[in-house]
């Protein structure tokens, strides 16, 4: 019998990672019910998107100083997730070189806890304009090591809408 893995538990609310919340859509799901495999590289760059967002919120010179091109893409699936399942993205920066980074982010199914997959990104830095390679922005780099811990986006109306009536 396969033993779920659940959401890992953190030892204090300060280490606990950014998290981006979003439901599974039917269209991405294929002929098997669960989600299509490539829809979790999807499912990354979102979450990845909305990191970087959030960690530069104090700093909005950065969005014309930086962008960024993903360089390696690598998914450790572990379950299925299905449509309307919602899921939890859970984001760290694990490593911050001088123009690369890499991101792992942790999914989750929301609501049961059960650990769905793993994605490690790397990114290079690049200036918007020219793609050329730059250094990342140190207010950037600073922002990413500190990793918005605490704080959410939630696209799947866990905790930012009402829930429908089901009755």
């Amino acid at each position: 019998m396969t033993q779920i893995q659940k959401t890992p538990t953190w030892s204090s609310p300060d280490d606990q990672p950014f998290r981006y919340f979003m439901q599974v859509r039917y269209a991405e799901c294929d002929a098997q019910k669960v989600v299509f495999n490539a829809r979790y590289g999807d499912y990354i760059d979102l979450a990845a998107t909305e990191f970087l967002q959030t960690v530069s919120d104090d700093h909005p010179a950065i969005e014309s100083e930086f962008d960024y091109q993903v360089v390696k893409l690598t998914i450790e699936w572990k379950a299925p997730a299905c449509s309307r399942d919602k899921l939890e993205l859970a984001v760290r920066a694990t490593h911050l070189g001088n123009t690369s980074f890499e991101l792992t982010i942790d999914i989750h199914n929301a609501e049961t806890g059960q650990y769905l997959a793993r994605g490690e990104m790397i990114g290079v830095a690049v200036d918007p304009e020219t793609l050329s390679k730059i250094p990342i922005p140190e207010a950037l780099k600073e922002a990413m090591e500190q990793g918005a811990r605490n704080r959410f986006v939630d696209h799947a109306g866990l905790f930012t809408a009402p829930q429908a009536n089901r009755a």
